[in-house]
């Protein structure tokens, strides 16, 4: 591991954030950031999730779990950053580029498709999983099947998602609603407000597990894209790409990858695609 130099990035990144954020207001960027570092005594790090996805990246109090909050963990430690040192920031969708740019993270782990328009901004590092874009709709709608049924539907997705525009391309006619988060979608799913709302199966298994929408939402179960999960960093920093994607492997080969895949997946009955999972890094550029 070369964590001299992972080091070093790191220390440039908090200097650079202590010096914007004199001049920054409230309002730029817009991500809110979870509890400081309590001195885990290596390298501090501030690394982007999401705080609403059961299973993937959710915050409830001062806890952080879900896939991304685990593979997060061990990367970070294999960087030479302790659970301790990290400062957790929340990454909407829509500012997740933004947040890279402008070093308000040093990486991010949320569920962040890697797809070629992105990469005209941001450098990606994996991916640590794929998925499949699915539909989460009320648990008595037999009406939707699948994308094919979502013609002149109401469908929910969010601001700046791989979702949002790949549904706009594959139903031209569907009517589709963009929120701020999942769980406005979810919200407005079960009130009624809409018929559906489209993202990662991984995503949606989470919300449909939970007490409180068990029976009442159900995952149609029909894929239609392909979600390949990377870790994002700032573009052009090969380096630590290479150090991300040495930390994935390893992962991977110890076991600790599967572990943390069905202590958060298997709750929700997920079926993982093991013909696409784990699996291999693309190569850093």
């Amino acid at each position: 591991m070369k964590v001299r130099q992972f080091s070093a990035i790191i220390a440039a990144s908090v200097l650079t954030l202590g010096l914007a954020a004199c001049g920054d207001s409230a309002d730029d960027g817009g991500a809110d950031a979870g509890s400081g570092s309590t001195g885990g005594g290596g390298k501090a790090v501030k690394i982007g999730i999401k705080f609403d996805q059961p299973g993937l990246g959710l915050k409830e109090g001062e806890n952080y779990t879900g896939l991304d909050v685990d593979v997060a963990k061990y990367v970070a430690k294999e960087l030479g950053s302790e659970e301790g040192d990290i400062t957790w920031v929340q990454a909407p969708s829509a500012q997740r580029e933004t947040l890279i740019s402008t070093g308000q993270v040093d990486m991010i782990f949320a569920t962040y498709s890697i797809t070629d328009k992105r990469k005209e901004t941001v450098s990606f590092a994996g991916p640590y999983f794929i998925a499949g874009q699915d539909l989460l709709v009320r648990a008595d709608d037999t009406s939707i099947t699948g994308s094919e049924a979502l013609n002149g539907k109401k469908l929910c997705s969010v601001t700046g998602s791989t979702s949002a525009q790949k549904v706009k391309d594959v139903v031209p006619g569907v009517q589709l609603q963009e929120f701020g988060t999942y769980s406005e979608c979810v919200a407005a799913l079960t009130s009624g407000g809409i018929d559906a709302l489209t993202t990662d199966n991984t995503i949606l298994a989470g919300y449909a597990a939970q007490d409180q929408y068990k029976g009442k939402l159900k995952v149609v179960g029909k894929t239609f894209s392909e979600e390949r999960y990377g870790i994002g960093i700032k573009k052009g920093d090969t380096a630590l790409c290479e150090q991300i994607n040495t930390a994935l492997k390893k992962m991977v080969d110890t076991g600790e990858w599967q572990k943390a895949v069905d202590a958060n997946l298997g709750p929700a009955g997920f079926k993982v695609d093991t013909t696409k999972n784990p699996p291999t890094a693309d190569a850093c550029s």
